[in-house]
């Protein structure tokens, strides 16, 4: 399965996971880079896909948050961790 790392995020409407409307990605593999709304990007995860979330020395999972509606957050060393809303906006 593809494996990307989010780069960047997009919020609306607040500062939590729960607003992070859309994120930017690149895929280490290929170089390729996209963009995609939380709810592409849930159900790309939830198929399979994965995501993470790096500074260069430590890398982070993305997982979905099953809740309605659902979301993305990073889940490392046992805890949920607030990584993603460490990126960079657009």
């Amino acid at each position: 399965m593809v494996m990307v790392y989010i780069t960047e995020v997009h919020m609306a409407g607040g500062a939590g996971h729960q607003h992070i409307a859309e994120v930017r990605w690149r895929n280490p593999e290929n170089g390729q880079t996209g963009a995609n709304s939380r709810a592409e990007m849930v159900d790309w995860i939830r198929k399979g896909g994965e995501a993470y979330v790096t500074d260069g020395k430590n890398t982070a999972r993305v997982h979905v948050v099953e809740v309605n509606p659902p979301y993305i957050q990073t889940y490392a060393d046992g805890k949920w961790t607030d990584n993603l809303l460490a990126l960079p906006r657009y």
